[in-house]
């Protein structure tokens, strides 16, 4: 009777789709906390929303015409991991690491530059830092307590899905798609099952008349 009833609950439509959603959520977040103990930093992926990284004229660092060129691009993913100060190269394009770092006088933004100059300055290590595409280096040095990572990875195109996100009429496209995906998945499904079943009930009961 057990067994009767738990099969009776898979075959639920609905039951298939939460259990669908809910291991998309685990997959996703599982991911995103494994990568950021497997990489030892907070910000294991970003998305490059600047040009100042890109040594291209003009609107050639759109991140699309020419994606394979060298450094960074506006939609470019990048993959970010956890370095010791100490093992970061500084030194001028292209050798220097490309490093992430907080900006204070910018609210805390992140900022993707590269390290072409590194000192000591008390019992600290501190960074000059420049945009290949800038025409000289950032007028503030970053400490060791801003860098978040330097940066092991760029896959072009892929971190124009989050910017999209981020724009306010790409949140309502993806809001959009996903009630499309819940009415297709659930909606309509239910509509079409009970209307079978309401015909197949007219359909017997017609043959009883019969």
């Amino acid at each position: 009777m057990a067994a009767t009833s738990l099969k009776k609950i898979w075959e639920n439509e609905y039951f298939k789709t939460a259990i669908m959603i809910i291991l998309i959520i685990v997959i996703v977040f599982g991911f995103w906390y494994g990568s950021q103990l497997v990489l030892n930093t907070q910000y294991p992926a970003l998305a490059v929303a600047s040009g100042s990284m890109c040594t291209l004229p003009g609107s050639y660092c759109d991140g699309w015409s020419h994606p394979f060129s060298p450094t960074l691009h506006i939609g470019d993913l990048i993959i970010v991991q956890g370095i010791a100060p100490e093992e970061i190269n500084a030194a001028s394009y292209p050798d220097g690491d490309i490093i992430v770092f907080h900006q204070p006088q910018a609210g805390g933004e992140l900022i993707v530059h590269r390290a072409v100059e590194k000192q000591i300055i008390g019992d600290k290590i501190f960074f000059r830092t420049k945009g290949d595409g800038n025409a000289g280096p950032d007028p503030t040095m970053v400490s060791e307590d801003q860098v978040i990572g330097k940066v092991i990875l760029r896959v072009p195109w892929i971190g124009h899905i989050a910017l999209f996100m981020h724009n306010s009429s790409g949140v309502f496209i993806i809001i959009l798609l996903i009630i499309i995906l819940v009415v297709v998945e659930l909606i309509i499904p239910a509509i079409s099952g009970e209307k079978a079943e309401v015909e197949q009930r007219e359909s017997v009961e017609e043959t009883f008349e019969t």
